[in-house]
């Protein structure tokens, strides 16, 4: 196979309706919409973490925190691998961290009422 057709077949497997875009875009929003896991997944986008990590970050307690990571885990925002006893956490990708950094942003320009900008 060529790399125009390469090319040609990647382009047309990422293409996506408009409805089924915005219900995965729309629950992906609804994930982030949690102060927990909003705060998991900034401390994720610096980088992998476990959960004794995790807590102390957030501040959330244990079972709390477990809980949200099985949440993001189960929509395929947060991989794992173990580490001898360990569940090490990160994000999927770095969109998901360019995201929850955009979030921030806009909350930063809210709270101290900064002019607008692109």
């Amino acid at each position: 196979m060529d790399n125009s057709m390469q090319v040609a077949d990647a382009a047309h497997s990422h293409q996506r309706t408009g409805g089924e875009r915005l219900d995965v875009a729309a629950s992906v929003l609804a994930l982030l919409a949690d102060r927990t896991r909003l705060a998991l997944l900034e401390r994720l986008g610096r980088g992998e973490a476990d959960v004794t990590t995790l807590v102390g970050a957030t501040g959330a307690a244990r079972p709390s925190v477990s809980q949200h990571l099985a949440k993001l885990r189960l929509a395929g925002l947060v991989t794992t691998r173990k580490d001898g006893r360990h569940v090490v956490y990160s994000l999927r990708h770095g969109h998901l961290r360019r995201l929850v950094d955009e979030a921030l942003n806009v909350a930063d320009h809210q709270i101290a009422a900064l002019p607008p900008h692109d």
